[in-house]
């Protein structure tokens, strides 16, 4: 009973904190009109046109009914043809050879060979299924069975189609923003965390960061299907606004400055291990500000602050000056020179997101390192 409770509150916690959410509505809606493109074409095949059997009316529904307009037509022609290859492939099996083991094999046979030699190699298994599911349970030997499985997939596509199209297409550039948001917040909290364990002891930590770089780099490659996904949704798309999610170059260009510093951010991680493994002892003063230097990086960051960044960017300029008079010995050169430009470029790129950051809606709070 006390489980039930916990996973009760966890619901309505949820719900609390995105009932306003547009992405989970914009989820939310898209699956209603998927089920109900499917079960509007249902009724259509059956009860108002009486067709026996219309099971492919919301088959072709639920395949033509996709993420966005521009996909529902471009893959669903391919689908559609893929459906109706079906169709014949059981309406002639049943015809010639019947149905039994060998009909069976000679049919999937023959629509897995045509799915993998035709432009229809991604939807080979929807011509076997099809030709399966007709063959199986929709094959009667009657002389109009294959106009009449036709018919069905015919209104399924149409209901499908207009479904989709007329009832509130979607975009889906919010979703794309949102995965880049939460990347330049995960790189921010990075930096601090990296900045909080160099001021302790790092050398449990060295490997931690590298597999955190690479988490951040497997979300900035799905930040990139999303960004596809966003400009699909608005070609074909008929809302008046869909020309500006079209031509939308931004989100192109704050990946490639993610994808640099992320490349650096690693690159710092490798040389900060460098330095541990072969225990270089680092100038005190360099230590200090060039550490405090990698937090606020990280909190200015966290914030898409473009100014607290250029601030930054001149305090570590000066570090360089300043390191340039001393004396230091030749293998700090080394490190101390990989690790300012790294973070240079770091500055450099984020700076970049800050100004195009295409998120609205203001954070709750400012991200601080995990450790504090």
């Amino acid at each position: 009973m006390l489980q039930f409770l916990k996973q009760d509150a966890r619901v309505r916690s949820w719900v609390r904190a995105h009932r306003r959410d547009p992405l989970v509505w914009t989820e939310v809606v898209q699956v209603v009109k998927t089920v109900v493109a499917a079960v509007v074409a249902w009724v259509v095949a059956a009860d108002i046109l009486g067709l026996p059997q219309p099971f492919l009316a919301p088959w072709s529904a639920l395949l033509v009914v996709h993420a966005t307009v521009y996909r529902t037509f471009s893959r669903g022609v391919n689908q559609v043809a893929a459906t109706v290859l079906g169709v014949v492939f059981a309406w002639a099996t049943g015809n010639l050879l019947g149905l039994d083991p060998i009909a069976l094999t000679v049919m999937l046979l023959a629509a897995l060979t045509l799915g993998n030699i035709t432009f229809l190699r991604e939807e080979n298994t929807t011509i076997a299924a099809t030709a399966l599911i007709v063959l199986t349970t929709g094959y009667s030997g009657q002389d109009n069975i294959l106009l009449m499985r036709l018919a069905d997939t015919a209104i399924g596509v149409v209901v499908g189609l207009s479904i989709n199209v007329v009832v509130w297409p979607p975009f889906r550039d919010r979703a794309a923003a949102r995965a880049i948001d939460a990347i330049d917040d995960k790189m921010g909290m990075l930096l601090c965390d990296m900045a909080a364990d160099l001021r302790d002891d790092p050398s449990d930590d060295l490997q931690a960061w590298i597999e955190r770089t690479e988490d951040i780099d497997r979300d900035i490659d799905h930040a990139g299907a999303l960004v596809r996904q966003a400009r699909e949704s608005g070609r074909l798309n008929p809302r008046r606004s869909a020309g500006g999610v079209r031509e939308e170059a931004e989100f192109g260009e704050v990946l490639r400055r993610l994808e640099q510093s992320m490349a650096d951010v690693r690159s710092m991680a490798r040389t900060l291990e460098h330095s541990v493994t072969n225990v270089l002892e680092w100038d005190d003063g360099f230590r200090e500000t060039w550490i405090d230097l990698l937090d606020e990086t990280g909190l200015a960051i966290g914030e898409t602050d473009s100014a607290r960044l250029g601030q930054v960017r001149s305090r570590l300029a000066r570090l360089a000056e300043e390191l340039s008079t001393e004396d230091l010995p030749g293998s700090h050169w080394p490190e101390y020179g990989g690790l300012i430009a790294n973070l240079r470029n770091i500055i450099s790129s984020m700076d970049v997101v800050a100004d195009q950051n295409p998120i609205t809606p203001p954070r709750a709070q400012r991200p601080t390192s995990s450790r504090r």
